[in-house]
């Protein structure tokens, strides 16, 4: 037995017969095709999942779809607009808020919450804010530090340049703090030395 569901996902209006049953998560991923939400640990434990419903933060895979009736649901999918990135997608590029990727669309989801109800939050704001979020790559300095910077962008307007896809392999812009320095392949490329000095 299925049930209509009315979704409002990234701006998109959908209609859509679900089982009760189904996850947000399910719906997000199978059905519409927006697999940046991922799905890391079934038990809202990691965060991985994490979409805004009516603005507000929810691991989507611990909500049935049906509760998302006539609800507004952004996926990371909807954070850019107009061919340029979220001002945290452009942070999280900046900062080097990423290793392997998988925590970083529920991470963004998550810092998206809280720079709406707290534009300029202190590291302790954020660390809280994110707490509810793993990340098993980074040690999560750089992903304040995006989340701060994306903070920065925002109360200076908003404005960020960089393209969604050049269709190159770009770096990101060199900042000359350590926080964004290239590591692995990418300093290997570059022709740096990984061995003794960076021990």
């Amino acid at each position: 037995m299925t049930q209509n569901l009315a979704i409002n996902v990234n701006g998109v209006a959908h209609s859509l017969e679900v089982e009760p049953r189904r996850l947000l998560v399910q719906l997000l991923r199978e059905d519409l095709s927006l697999t940046g939400t991922h799905i890391g640990c079934d038990t809202s434990q990691c965060g991985a999942c994490t979409v805004l419903v009516d603005g507000d933060a929810v691991k989507s895979c611990t909500m049935l779809a049906l509760q998302a009736d006539g609800a507004a649901v952004t996926t990371i999918e909807g954070m850019a607009k107009d061919g340029e990135l979220h001002p945290l997608q452009a942070g999280f590029w900046e900062k080097h808020g990423l290793q392997c990727g998988f925590c970083t669309p529920g991470m963004i989801m998550t810092a998206a919450d809280l720079l709406s109800r707290n534009p300029d939050p202190s590291d302790d704001e954020i660390r809280h804010a994110i707490e509810g979020n793993f990340c098993r790559c980074t040690g999560y300095q750089n992903i304040v530090a995006a989340i701060r910077e994306a903070a920065r962008i925002t109360a200076a307007g908003g404005s960020v340049a960089l393209p969604i896809d050049d269709g190159g392999d770009a770096l990101p812009p060199a900042t000359g703090d350590a926080e964004a320095a290239p590591a692995g392949p990418v300093a290997e490329e570059r022709g740096e030395d990984l061995t003794e000095s960076t021990r």
